[in-house]
């Protein structure tokens, strides 16, 4: 039988949101820029990709923030999106991304 979705962890479901979730968000705003090409010097972030990736960033966060707690417990919420958040790192931090 399949436990019914509840608010008893709304602390740490809506922590989970908050922090992984804004993880989350920039990893995809800097994984769009290192798919789209965009250098991190210079003028990109006043080119339209550059701009596009920071605008991405809120709606993915709001997202995340409100998906947060259809997930059963504030463990999974933890666990999924750290989860998430390490596929959407990999990739930039294996390109040598993170570098200035």
């Amino acid at each position: 039988m399949k436990k019914e979705l509840s608010s008893r962890d709304w602390f740490g479901k809506s922590a989970a949101g908050l922090i992984l979730g804004f993880l989350l968000a920039l990893g995809a705003a800097g994984l769009f820029k290192l798919l789209a090409g965009v250098g991190l010097g210079g003028d990109s972030f006043f080119s339209t990709k550059g701009q596009f990736s920071m605008w991405l960033m809120s709606p993915i966060w709001a997202l995340t923030l409100s998906f947060c707690f259809l997930f059963r417990s504030g463990l999974r919420a933890w666990l999924w999106l750290a989860a998430a958040n390490v596929l959407v790192w990999a990739p930039i931090v294996l390109s040598g991304g993170l570098r200035s």
